[in-house]
């Protein structure tokens, strides 16, 4: 996984979420289970509940205009970042408290196999936007992900306990840290 800064705003540091693909490759779900859950939030996740959408599945973009705010909205998705086209569904996906992360041990968010949206454009596909309010940085994004799709092949390909940001990034952030202490001390 990665995450690109998308936009910076009165709301906070805009992050977009990818899974990275080969080739050919394709996304067809983002899941939790019981053996393998799934947790995706931020420290500071700002998310419009009055006018704002889980999924975005259902962003008209034509609100945005009304609406500015939405175009900094947290919301997961494959593939598509608004309504236009977009075939997602979800299944026992809790978004109640989307103001801090999204959760569950039995649920996904999901495509089928046949919607061309979940095919990989320049190795990745995209499954979320967050912002953290305050402009947090990428280290304060997390999350344990699991992802099933096609290879190009056709075969069935599944990844479990996929982490943002990637255990060697905290390893790189922490290495980071400690260069900086050092380097203020020197």
């Amino acid at each position: 996984m990665s995450a690109d800064l998308h936009a910076t705003s009165a709301y906070g540091n805009t992050y977009r979420i990818y899974v990275e693909l080969d080739a050919g490759d394709r996304l067809d779900a983002v899941y939790g289970s019981s053996a393998n859950g799934l947790v995706l939030g931020g420290n500071g996740l700002y998310h419009t509940p009055s006018f704002g959408v889980d999924m975005a599945s259902t962003l008209n973009p034509a609100l945005i205009a009304v609406f500015t705010s939405l175009a900094y909205d947290s919301w997961v998705t494959i593939g598509l970042e608004d309504q236009t086209g977009n075939v997602l569904a979800q299944q026992g996906v809790n978004f109640s408290n989307f103001g801090d992360e999204v959760t569950t041990d039995n649920g996904s968010w999901y495509i089928t196999p046949d919607d061309a949206q979940g095919e990989e454009v320049g190795g990745r596909v995209l499954i979320a936007q967050l912002t953290i309010s305050g402009g947090g940085s990428e280290a304060d994004l997390y999350g344990n992900l699991n992802f099933q799709g096609k290879l190009a092949d056709g075969s069935n390909w599944g990844a479990t306990d996929q982490w943002l940001p990637a255990p060697g990034a905290l390893a790189l952030l922490g290495l980071a840290g400690i260069a900086g202490r050092r380097r203020r001390r020197a």
